[in-house]
């Protein structure tokens, strides 16, 4: 078996390590494969800053921050998040009302507050909150949901999605969206309605297409014919493609990839160094890199399978789910499969507010599994 613990203890970790572990509700295997993602991350990184110690030194910090984090939302009891999630929702959806009307402007998107001593996005805090309410009120109710519970879960899903989606953030949004879907189809969406909400969707192309801003309309452009201009807005995803192609099987060897050292990979250390990994690792390494993503979402899937209620396995479920969607969209969009969108690489790529959220998301799962009551 790829896991084997049938309680929440930390077997196979021996010594006074092992219940430290225990004491502070960590799961040994999903912390190893995040520990193990973050050092890929920290050697890769350092290749795509330019051998930078500065960068590499800030990355660390943040990482220990997450963690941190990771470790403080570990402690609480499943059930207190239970408690707490419809203020923490409320309290997200006020927070993105008060960024349209007053939040601060940044490279032309309006997506921050100010509250003197921190300046930070929320629409972080509803990468959380939405798949939580999500479970949360399906908690309470019969599943497979009725048409009328798939209607009110659909709309605390919409809320938020769509003031996220005016500031513009349209990265963010599809992650808040899909963590919210994510939770319905968990709970035994029927198929129908599936469908129903995929047609809906397509019939609704042409209005979305209407409201979106002349430069997400010409990266949806872009994406189709890239070639179209190779100087301008198709600049990187064609450098991107260079340099994955370039790193051809193995790849050209740590720190000697020429297209992140010699400049032409935009964005390399952020949203592009997943093209970083492929010209210095090649396609193998690029594949290491993926089968370690999906032990670490096939730990949160089993965490969710062995969860004891039913709020405990839809948010365990949709966590897990949601980094496949992370991963997914960054090697589309890098890789020329998907537009553009600015979501960063998992633990990978440099930045920190994205990292946090996502590992107090796995703090949540740590809690999920560890919490466990024994029953005879």
């Amino acid at each position: 078996m790829l896991f084997d613990d049938d309680y929440p203890t930390s077997q196979g970790v021996t010594g006074g390590f092992g219940r430290l572990l225990e004491r502070l509700h960590l799961d040994p295997p999903l912390l190893a494969g995040l520990l193990l993602l973050c050092g890929v991350g920290l050697a890769i990184l350092y290749s795509a800053g330019g051998e930078s110690e500065g960068i590499l030194l800030r990355q660390g910090l943040r990482m220990v921050l997450a963690f941190g984090v990771m470790i403080v939302v570990a402690q609480i009891p499943p059930l207190t998040m239970r408690l707490w999630t419809p203020l923490l929702y409320l309290g997200g959806v006020i927070l993105l009302i008060l960024v349209a009307w007053m939040g601060d402007v940044g490279q032309g998107a309006q997506r921050w507050l100010d509250l003197g001593v921190v300046r930070f996005q929320p629409s972080e805090i509803m990468k959380l909150a939405v798949p939580m309410m999500v479970a949360s009120f399906l908690h309470y109710r019969p599943l497979p949901p009725r048409l009328r519970h798939v209607a009110w879960a659909a709309a605390l899903i919409l809320v938020p999605v769509v003031l996220i989606a005016r500031q513009p953030d349209l990265g963010t949004a599809v992650l808040v969206a899909s963590a919210g879907l994510f939770t319905l189809f968990l709970a035994g969406l029927r198929w129908r309605y599936i469908w129903g909400l995929a047609l809906s969707m397509a019939a609704l192309a042409p209005v979305i297409w209407f409201h979106l801003r002349d430069y997400q309309k010409q990266r949806v452009l872009t994406f189709f014919n890239p070639e179209k201009d190779p100087l301008g807005a198709g600049y990187h995803i064609i450098q991107s493609k260079i340099a994955i192609g370039s790193g051809g099987l193995f790849g050209k060897g740590w720190l000697n990839g020429t297209q992140a050292h010699l400049q032409f990979l935009p964005e390399r250390s952020t949203d592009f160094i997943f093209a970083v990994l492929g010209e210095e690792f090649g396609l193998v390494g690029l594949c290491l890199l993926l089968v370690l993503y999906l032990y670490v979402i096939g730990r949160g899937l089993q965490i969710a399978i062995r969860a004891q209620d039913t709020f405990e396995r839809l948010l365990a479920g949709s966590l897990s789910l949601t980094l496949f969607v992370y991963v997914f969209v960054n090697a589309g969009m890098v890789t020329g499969l998907m537009p553009v969108v600015g979501v960063p690489l998992p633990l990978i790529s440099y930045g920190g507010t994205s990292m946090v959220t996502l590992m107090a998301g796995f703090g949540i799962l740590m809690s999920v599994h560890t919490h466990r009551k024994l029953v005879a």
